[in-house]
């Protein structure tokens, strides 16, 4: 019997294939795990091919400078505050904020490559700019001339300022461009046409300047140059302008305030009369001659005279003296009406003597007879004498003597004042009524008359009907106004 022949099995990295029979009660458990692996190793796959296209996306961030400006920016977010907070401890509105208009964030490399496409773009700027340095400096006085004429004649004649823009693109423009692609000939004859028909140079491009040129680092010097140009004038500008308008000194700035509100009123009326060719003509003129050398000279001469600094200190201390004087700012002192009463007392009421008073004391209360002072018992508080009344704390006496209130009724009605009698005439008193007490002889009739009469307490039923109590009173009155109180420097 021949024995079997069993093939043998290299050892590679492949997986060996296994043959795997299942029975039939479980071959559905089986199918299950199997399906149950298949989704695991999709789950893997997946993660690991996003995670190798993160790692290649990094990879060309780091070669391009993404990843680098990422890293920037991310820096610059942390040492940049993201809220400005004003003096107040609020955070200050910024309207350049991207809540007003969308624009790109701030970011490093894109600020580098903006600089330097802005600065190899600017020089035709600087150009025009050191043209209007030489203009007005009188560098060549015929050209100076020249731009005085044209501005005089256009002043004279407003209708042709719409042909300003288009004479400068004509003679600026297109005849230089003209004439860089129709150049003369460098011998013309005398007999022949200088310009040839046919264009025999190449048309004048305007490229940017090339980096690490010339050109680019003159670009550089005229941007730093304009930039410390700019910052003296807006320093100039803070320094002059800011302290009569910022209301620093309340005075000059409501002076100014005051000033610049009456020359827009008389502007708004009498605009229509005044010369403004005239006066175009003569401000261009003298603007253009004050930039002449020799004006800038006799300038600088008559700012260093004594006369100039004297008439300077006289106008100031004029105008400052002016100010003091007319603009007052604060506001009236406050002024208020105090009061006192004058109580006086008799021992007997009831004695039938009208003129046996003694003078009390002055106080705050007219110790009127169902006051709760004075029906708990106590005695009025006050003082005996007008001189000792003080005014209240924080306030100064604006009358110098204290006012009779002659109109008794209005206070007493005021506050509700009853169980007295009111004098219309003479000291303006106002009594106490003393109803007799009853006795026991007395009917009962007289009983209810009398119970009524105390019910009906008012100073009306006090007109002489009924006897006048232990005190009487009158008020007087005097202005007082509030202390001014002077803030310190630290508030």
């Amino acid at each position: 019997m021949d024995t079997p022949e069993y093939s043998t099995f290299a050892v590679r990295d492949d997986a060996i294939p296994v043959l795997r029979v299942p029975f039939p009660d479980a071959q559905d458990a089986d199918s299950d795990n199997e399906d149950g692996r298949h989704k695991k190793r999709d789950v893997i796959k997946s993660q690991a091919e996003k995670l190798k296209n993160k790692l290649e996306h990094v990879k060309d961030e780091a070669r391009s400078g993404g990843l680098q400006e990422r890293l920037l920016n991310s820096l610059v977010a942390q040492i940049i505050p993201s809220e400005d907070i004003g003096d107040d401890g609020n955070p200050v509105k910024d309207r350049r904020s991207r809540t007003y208009v969308e624009r790109p964030n701030f970011s490093l490399p894109a600020m580098s490559s903006n600089f330097r496409r802005f600065n190899s773009r600017i020089g035709i700027v600087f150009v025009f700019q050191n043209r209007l340095i030489r203009l007005f400096s009188w560098t060549t006085p015929t050209h100076t001339l020249s731009f005085l004429a044209a501005y005089t004649f256009i002043c004279l004649q407003p209708a042709l300022i719409p042909a300003v823009p288009f004479a400068l693109i004509f003679f600026f423009v297109m005849i230089p461009s003209f004439l860089a692609r129709h150049p003369p000939p460098p011998y013309p004859s005398e007999n022949t046409y200088a310009y040839t028909i046919h264009p025999t140079a190449p048309p004048r491009r305007v490229r940017p300047a090339p980096e690490m040129s010339k050109d680019f680092f003159r670009n550089m010097r005229d941007l730093q140059n304009s930039m410390e140009d700019f910052s003296r004038l807006h320093d100039a500008a803070i320094a002059n302008i800011t302290p009569y308008t910022d209301f620093s000194d309340e005075k000059l700035s409501s002076s100014v305030f005051l000033l610049i509100f009456s020359l827009l009123s008389v502007a708004t009326v009498t605009a229509h009369l005044v010369p403004w060719r005239l006066l175009a003509v003569l401000a261009g003129w003298g603007a253009t001659i004050s930039g002449h050398p020799r004006a800038q000279e006799m300038i600088v001469e008559m700012q260093s005279s004594k006369t100039t600094k004297q008439a300077e200190a006289v106008s100031k201390s004029w105008l400052h003296d002016w100010i003091n004087s007319d603009i007052l700012l604060d506001d009236p002192p406050e002024v208020r009406e105090v009061e006192v009463f004058e109580l006086q007392r008799r021992h007997n009421p009831y004695d039938g003597d009208d003129e046996n008073w003694e003078a009390w004391l002055f106080a705050t209360s007219p110790h009127d007879p169902l006051c709760p002072q004075r029906l708990s018992g106590a005695w009025p508080a006050g003082t005996q004498f007008f001189e000792e009344v003080a005014p209240p704390q924080g306030w100064l006496w604006r009358d110098k003597k204290w006012t009779l209130d002659l109109l008794s009724e209005a206070w007493v009605e005021e506050r509700c004042v009853t169980g007295v009698e009111v004098e219309r005439e003479g000291g303006r008193w106002v009594y106490d009524i003393a109803y007799p007490e009853p006795e026991n002889t007395i009917s009962k009739k007289t009983d209810k008359k009398l119970e009524k009469q105390k019910n009906l307490k008012s100073w009306e039923e006090g007109s002489g009907k009924g006897q006048k109590g232990e005190w009487r009173r009158r008020r007087w009155v005097r202005l007082v106004e509030r202390k001014a109180q002077k803030v310190s420097e630290s508030e």
